[in-house]
């Protein structure tokens, strides 16, 4: 993991078409804005692990099935 430290109204890059920028740091909360092509989806994390095992549910429960129909 890279780590860095960035203050109010500082951004990063990332793959020359991403930008993170600090919009606000209010006590340990620090509210980020991402610039980045709309075909790139952004999730907060809890969020996309959601995605993801609900991902995982579906295609166990796909192949379940297709086990079935072999039965």
């Amino acid at each position: 993991m890279l780590a860095l430290s960035r203050k109010k109204n500082e951004a990063i890059i990332i793959n020359n078409n991403i930008q993170v920028t600090v919009l606000e740091i209010r006590g340990d909360q620090v509210k980020l804005g991402i610039a980045a092509p709309k075909e790139i989806p952004i999730y907060r994390e809890e969020v996309y692990l959601q995605i993801q095992a609900e991902n995982k549910r579906a295609t166990d429960v796909a192949n379940i099935d297709e086990l079935n129909k072999l039965l």
